[in-house]
């Protein structure tokens, strides 16, 4: 089955040529005879070629206004024509309207054609580029457009796309009758109903698409050809119309491989808009001049959620190159292995149109690394999430040796310190992988190589052979920071800061704001619990029982008991305290 869409040919109304043509697998280019190739027949094949359409043919028009040697010059003139464009070789169809010469062959040709193109694929989610609105009495509003994708049949619900409006399909017109269903390809007229959208709301340009392609965009990247004419060098940061689907929007070129592209070449692009508008990768466009005269370039998406800075970056270059690759799953192998992030896969499915089962299908064909993240999956190449292994652990180990008092870093910390920045749900994932594989421990809220023990630096060190002595007392009690403080001949705060280190290594307890007390100094006050409990017939003992023992006094005693209750090594009951864990669990030996 053949669908025709009949573009005007005079140079007035290109751009009305440009709202049906984007969507085509076969141009048939009409010339007369007895004209000969005009002006807008050179522009016409220029889009052709621009837009990538390789198949086609010309009908010589009107025979019968030329003599014989006329239609030979007018069609040896389009074969030459057609030589230099992606045409070249196309078959010529001398053609009368009038007695009907050559119809019978050229339609013979288009229905070889017709059998050997087959019906476009419907994969993907529906989408059809609107070109007309109007309302019918009796039925409503209709739109009519190009099917770029997918399939839709009655009671669908879709969205008008870039409004966000939001309809229901009452009914399906193909072919000029009543169809049960709209698939890809099809010149469609669908009569929708809304209470979004009406005639006023519905413009030329727009698209209906099912709602998880509704995705406008105001900036997006792109391979762009400039056709091999005088004078045709495109600049960068260029003033342009973007003819995509039937949409016509003004916005600028922002070249991403030097300042200007020359007549006949190709470089990478990104399109900034002046208006939203739907593109998926692999729409074709054609660009006009500021004046919308003149056909500048032409070209097809290729990443449709362009980022707004470092686009013209070796890297973000280097992901587009593979974003270029014809097949889904080999552009997603090359970004994978290009990528210096992560693959947002939500967004490659949602930018080539995969469905589900399609994009599983992709996924399955690629070796990668999902994870989940809070915006969706996103992937990463088996290589990189290696080298983000060893990175981590590298810089677990760079921690560990300017800071050997620190049992480790956070996984914040460590997260910072890479020289490659991830999000925050990767990394955790690394470090999931890496403590389970026993290459990282977790110490608390700290994260450290298996082998690290912490210990205290060269200034530490020489500072704690001082201050050791002056904890060890044989009365029990260690003198408060004031006095330490002095009897070392430095500063509070530093003593403070100091033991506040050493308290994280286990060699020194913070007990009460201002004393710190040595681990084996602890032990003896908690076996005198332990003793207390053990003589008393129930099990308990009292603060005065404790005092009198221990002899460090009623304030200091009431200060331990608390400790220990906060440590759980006893608990509170009234006036006495009982023991909840023996001594050597709720203190054990510090680290050697």
């Amino acid at each position: 089955m053949l669908g025709f869409v009949d573009v005007p040919g005079h140079e007035r109304f290109v751009r009305n040529m440009l709202a049906g043509v984007t969507g085509i697998d076969y141009a048939l280019l009409v010339v007369a005879a007895d004209d000969g190739p005009m002006p807008q027949t050179h522009e016409h094949l220029a889009i052709l070629d621009l837009l990538g359409v390789s198949d086609g043919a010309v009908a010589i028009a009107k025979v019968d206004r030329a003599n014989p040697e006329k239609v030979a010059e007018t069609s040896a003139g389009v074969a030459a024509l057609l030589s230099a464009s992606s045409l070249a070789g196309a078959p010529l169809f001398p053609v009368s309207g009038i007695s009907g010469a050559g119809v019978p062959a050229l339609c013979q040709h288009l229905e070889e054609v017709a059998g050997r193109t087959g019906r476009r694929r419907t994969g993907g989610h529906f989408r059809l580029a609107v070109d007309r609105c109007f309302t019918l009495e009796g039925t409503g509003l209709v739109v009519t457009g190009t099917v770029f994708s997918g399939r839709v049949v009655g009671g669908d619900r879709l969205v008008l796309s870039p409004s966000g409006g939001r309809v229901r399909v009452r009914g399906i017109y193909a072919q000029n009758r009543e169809a049960e269903a709209g698939r890809a390809g099809d010149r469609c007229a669908l009569n929708i109903v809304g209470p979004e959208v009406n005639k006023e709301t519905v413009r030329r340009g727009d698209w209906l698409v099912d709602e998880k392609i509704h995705a406008p965009v105001t900036r997006f990247d792109a391979v762009v050809r400039v056709p091999l004419a005088p004078g045709r060098r495109l600049k960068h940061w260029s003033p342009v119309h973007l003819h995509l689907g039937a949409a016509d929007v003004t916005g600028r070129v922002a070249l991403l491989e030097g300042r200007t592209i020359d007549p006949g070449g190709r470089g990478l692009a990104q399109l900034v808009l002046d208006q939203a508008l739907g593109a998926l990768r692999g729409d074709r466009f054609i660009l006009r001049d500021r004046s919308a005269r003149e056909t500048i370039a032409g070209g097809h998406v290729i990443d449709p959620f362009a980022p707004p800075r470092g686009r013209a970056k070796a890297g973000r270059l280097a992901l587009l190159g593979a974003m270029e690759a014809d097949d889904p799953a080999a552009a997603l192998s090359q970004m994978l292995a290009a990528a210096t992030d992560v693959v947002d896969l939500s967004r490659f499915a949602l930018a080539w149109n995969l469905t589900g089962a399609q994009a599983d299908a992709v996924f399955e064909d690629v070796a990668m690394v999902r994870i989940e993240d809070a915006g969706g999956t996103v992937a990463l190449s088996p290589r990189r999430w290696e080298a983000l292994g060893r990175a981590t652990l590298e810089t677990a180990g760079a921690r560990h040796r300017s800071a050997p008092e620190q049992p480790g870093a956070t996984e914040d910390e460590l997260r910072k310190a890479l020289v490659d920045q991830v999000s925050p749900a990767v990394f955790a994932a690394v470090v999931s992988s890496l403590v389970a594989e026993g290459a990282l421990v977790r110490a608390g809220p700290h994260l450290g190589l298996p082998a690290h023990r912490a210990r205290m630096g060269p200034d530490d060190t020489a500072l704690w052979k001082r201050t050791e002595p002056l904890l060890d007392r044989p009365d029990l009690r260690p003198p408060r920071l004031p006095e330490l403080a002095q009897a070392l001949g430095i500063g509070v705060g530093e003593v403070e800061k100091f033991l506040a280190r050493a308290a994280k290594l286990g060699v020194v307890h913070r007990v009460t704001r201002n004393r710190f007390f040595l681990p084996r100094t602890i032990h003896q006050l908690a076996d005198i619990a332990e003793s207390l409990a053990a003589e008393a017939a129930v099990g308990q003992f009292t603060v005065t029982a404790f005092r009198d023992r221990s002899g460090i006094g009623r304030n200091l005693t009431i200060e331990i008991l608390e400790f220990f209750d906060a440590s759980g090594f006893t608990t509170r009951l009234g006036d006495t305290r009982r023991i909840v864990k023996p001594r050597v669990a709720a203190f054990p030996d510090p680290p050697v």
